[in-house]
């Protein structure tokens, strides 16, 4: 064994151990404080080990992943492997998500008292709707908004209002429109990846984005659908400004104003996008007109959300009181600001612990003569990183973050590709995203 994967195994087991520590402590708070509000500290969730329709499924997909990913990946053609990947990481979710039957796993997730669909009857008349919203957002208000209605931006539900306007009513269209559009972020991400480093390194990293533990969340909540917007904001802007596309840019910025009407947190892409820009600076330089594209597809959504009445910054204001009003007060930061990061350990798996210890040794000088694709990727993991961490530290995601940060989660997969033998780590995603998947009933 190299001391390069002692190190590499050495990471993944502190993983491991932060997620028990996590459990442990966790467990002993829940009992004698009742202060976590989850019953299987650190995740949402409730032991009840079950199998369903989706299991052979998923073992299939998961099989054939680990077996032929990498070296399909390697040979394929790129758009066809673009392809590939969604179909794969699409079959991944759903599958995963039919291990609960298709009831309880997707038709009903989205339709709970504290979920979208259960507030689409107040959406009748929308611009006045949009104008009373922050009107809703505190307790003890008239009408208060359910959690996640509050908690979010109304761009979040007005998404699932067009939805049942169109007439994809209900919780499964619901459910395969988050499934659907939330398997795309993979594809975005590998555009990104291939665009600001190299194609080997997208190509490396292609299967570990398809079978990503945090695909037992991806199918069960509208995070999923929020993630893949996000990422396609950041792969057009490391688009716009490597091909000088003032097309790219303005999608970009309309994507990126259209993330932070979906969540509140969502804003803190905008250091990944800073990253981006750092790795691509000349584009920026040689073509100032493309910030002019970017800022006029950001401004898009907040000028049309502030014309019909809703502030954006009263209604964040409002929502951090809603949130000390409820349990975010009582649930303990003390746990929660370690506890949330094995969540993240448990969604991104033992694979991507080693691959960002190999991100940090990207960065540090004096090890070598480092690749210079490799020095980019490290970068660009780093910046997603810090977003969550910043995250973390603001206090405002005490908990439930196995799904709150899927969007982060996907930029940190990507460092899998500087682990030499994927087959192995592969085994190791998938039988973890399995683990959870089959012994716990995950709350979303």
């Amino acid at each position: 064994m190299t001391r390069s994967l002692r190190r590499d195994l050495y990471a993944a087991g502190a993983a491991a151990l932060l997620v028990t520590v996590a459990v442990v402590v966790g467990r002993h708070i829940q009992d004698t404080r009742h202060t976590l509000f989850v019953h299987w500290p650190p995740l949402f969730a409730d032991w009840d080990p079950h199998v369903g329709p989706g299991t052979p499924a998923a073992l299939a997909v998961a099989a054939a992943t680990v077996a032929y990913g990498p070296s399909v990946a390697a040979r394929l053609p790129w758009r066809a492997l673009l392809a590939a990947a969604w179909a794969s990481a699409l079959g991944w979710i759903l599958s995963l998500a039919l291990i609960d039957g298709w009831h309880q796993g997707v038709a009903v997730r989205l339709t709970t008292p504290n979920e979208y669909l259960s507030v689409i009857g107040r959406f009748h008349d929308i611009p006045a709707t949009l104008r009373d919203f922050t009107h809703h957002i505190l307790s003890g208000t008239p009408a208060p908004w359910p959690a996640h209605i509050a908690g979010h931006p109304p761009a979040a539900t007005l998404t699932f209002v067009l939805l049942d306007r169109i007439g994809l009513r209900g919780g499964g269209w619901a459910g395969m429109w988050c499934i659907t559009v939330g398997a795309t972020g993979c594809v975005a991400v590998l555009t990104a990846i291939r665009t600001l480093t190299d194609e080997t390194l997208a190509r490396r990293a292609a299967p570990f984005l398809v079978l990503a533990p945090a695909a037992v969340w991806q199918g069960t909540s509208a995070d999923g659908y929020f993630a893949a917007v996000a990422a396609w904001s950041l792969a057009l802007l490391a688009l716009a400004l490597t091909r000088r596309s003032h097309g790219c840019a303005a999608a970009s910025g309309l994507l990126f104003g259209l993330t932070c009407y979906l969540s509140y947190g969502l804003t803190l892409f905008a250091l990944i996008a800073v990253a981006v820009a750092v790795l691509t600076r000349s584009g920026l330089r040689e073509r100032p007109a493309l910030l002019l594209s970017l800022l006029a597809g950001l401004a898009v959504f907040p000028v049309l959300f502030t014309l019909a009445g809703f502030d954006w910054w009263h209604a964040y204001h409002l929502l951090v009181t809603r949130y000390y009003q409820g349990v975010g007060g009582t649930r303990p930061y003390g746990y929660w600001v370690w506890a949330n990061l094995a969540c993240t350990a448990l969604i991104t798996g033992p694979a991507t612990a080693a691959g960002l210890r190999r991100t940090t040794t990207a960065l540090l000088p004096g090890t070598g003569r480092p690749d210079p694709a490799h020095t980019r990727l490290a970068f660009l993991v780093t910046a997603a990183l810090l977003a969550l961490l910043v995250a973390d530290l603001s206090g405002m995601s005490k908990a439930e973050t196995e799904r709150i940060w899927l969007p982060f989660a996907l930029w940190l997969l990507p460092s899998c590709a500087l682990l030499p033998h994927p087959r192995p780590w592969l085994t190791a995603q998938a039988a973890l995203a399995l683990l959870l998947n089959h012994l716990l009933l995950t709350g979303w």
